[in-house]
């Protein structure tokens, strides 16, 4: 396996760990404090924008390399937006199911768009590994024939369009060649201008309300984990992986957050959780070119 792969899987494995703990973070801000979704998103971007503003300032929006089109998928992906779906999907569906779906989906939806967009290749090699990817996040979830026509498909529906947003977000990423933070960069700043002031506005008296406790924890854990460090991270992988195995290893989500509920929470894994744990792995190994990689190395 060639150093460039492995560093980049690095990359993508570590910012899943971080979106992980992002869903435990998030589900101890909707059950342990007063703020919900939209006061989380508020903290995660305008955080993050500050932050972020200096890069953006010297690098700019990159409209020439970008288009609009790509700024606005960075902007949707990257931003507040997908914050939002996913939160609107926790209003009807368990956390579970917003990793597991989310997450498991990211593999298909990128494939997709980067086969259009981008023209990389599909092999039956990546059509074998989505189709397991999404088998195990299905199991993992619990998600039955009679789920899909109760009242969470509604929450599954707003989790598959997260997925394609982001799923956007990384080819507009790997197709401008945009490294680093300046990706990142544009979508903070842009939820901080376009987002961050209308929630002000008619919701900025949660903010003054709620504990400071709260608001360092999550402001910390979304603005700087989440939307900094975890982004970071993203970018880079898509730059040394590509968009179609980049977004493979992003399935690796259900299985981290299994394992931290195991760690963080005492959790006992089900006997589905290790079956979909293991249908996750080796459909990340197929659709991510990992066994293939494995395959080339020289002996």
């Amino acid at each position: 396996m060639s150093s460039r792969f492995a560093l980049g899987a690095l990359c993508i494995i570590g910012t899943v760990i971080l979106w992980s703990g992002w869903y435990v973070v998030i589900r101890l801000g909707l059950t342990s404090s007063s703020l919900d979704v939209q006061d989380l998103a508020t903290l995660r971007f305008g955080v993050a924008g500050f932050l972020l503003l200096p890069v953006l300032w010297k690098r700019g929006l990159a409209l020439d390399r970008l288009g609009w089109q790509g700024l606005v998928a960075i902007a949707l992906g990257g931003g507040a937006p997908f914050a939002l779906l996913v939160g609107a999907g926790l209003v009807y569906a368990p956390v579970s199911h917003a990793s597991a779906i989310t997450q498991g989906m990211v593999p298909l939806t990128v494939g997709l768009v980067a086969a259009v967009v981008l023209k990389e290749r599909l092999t039956a090699a990546h059509l074998l590994g989505f189709a397991l990817i999404v088998a195990g996040a299905l199991v993992i979830a619990g998600v039955t024939l009679a789920a899909l026509a109760s009242r969470e498909s509604i929450g599954h529906a707003f989790f598959v369009a997260a997925a394609f947003i982001w799923a956007g977000y990384t080819v507009a990423l790997r197709k401008a060649h945009l490294e680093g933070l300046h990706a990142p960069a544009i979508a903070a700043v842009a939820s901080l201008v376009l987002y961050v002031p209308v929630y002000l506005f008619f919701r900025g008296d949660r903010l003054l309300a709620a504990p400071v406790r709260d608001l360092v924890l999550q402001g910390v854990c979304q603005g700087v984990l989440v939307a900094v460090v975890s982004m970071l991270l993203y970018s880079r992988g898509v730059a040394l992986l590509g968009a179609t195995s980049a977004g493979a290893f992003v399935a690796f989500g259900p299985v981290a957050a299994t394992l931290l509920a195991i760690v963080v929470l005492g959790e006992t894994p089900r006997l589905t959780d290790r079956a979909g744990i293991a249908i996750i792995t080796l459909g990340v190994l197929l659709a991510s070119g990992t066994l293939r990689n494995w395959r080339a190395q020289p002996t």
